[in-house]
């Protein structure tokens, strides 16, 4: 369904959200992630990324992750949009306590909410950590080649150390949602 057909009049924000999961089949949560965003009233989820697989951020004694990121077009500010993106954690099983950087079900991050900078206690936009984590970087190089990230510049600047080889990222498929 379009967002016009969801929540129609109100303006539409580009959004990019990184997806990923390293518990309990995690290609399935990611993949299911995506197509929940487009559930979302006042979202439409526009493409997503390949599937990719890194090493966990964090303590190195778990799984490793799976990695992708969606592009949605939001009529919701970045604030609402951000408790609808966590109630999708709640219903995945996601527990916010235990370590930071821990194994989780599944983590969705707000990444950019347009041309916005945002500095709230609840928000950080763009993401603090968007261009030096390659398993954020590129898959969402992948879907949006020419993105200006609001106050750094072009993404594809940061691009070239997101080989395989130089990053530790593996590209598993093809896009689950186009």
């Amino acid at each position: 369904m379009s967002i016009q057909g969801k929540l129609s009049g109100a303006p539409m924000v580009r959004t990019y959200i990184g997806i990923g999961s390293n518990l309990a089949d995690p290609a399935r949560q990611v993949m299911r992630a995506v197509a929940e965003l487009d559930e979302i009233l006042g979202c439409c989820c526009i493409a997503s990324s390949s599937l990719y697989r890194s090493k966990p951020l964090g303590p190195q004694d778990q799984p490793d992750y799976v990695n992708a990121v969606a592009a949605v077009d939001a009529a919701l500010p970045a604030a609402v949009l951000l408790q609808e993106l966590q109630r999708i954690e709640k219903r995945h099983g996601r527990a916010r306590s235990g370590p930071r950087w821990g194994p989780r079900t599944l983590d969705l991050d707000m990444l950019l909410y347009g041309d916005e900078v945002i500095a709230s206690e609840a928000l950080t936009i763009p993401h603090p950590g968007l261009l030096e984590r390659d398993f954020v970087l590129c898959p969402l190089y992948e879907i949006a080649p020419d993105l200006q990230v609001p106050g750094v510049g072009p993404i594809r600047a940061y691009i070239e150390r997101c080989g395989e080889a130089a990053s530790g990222v593996t590209r598993l498929g093809d896009r689950p949602y186009a």
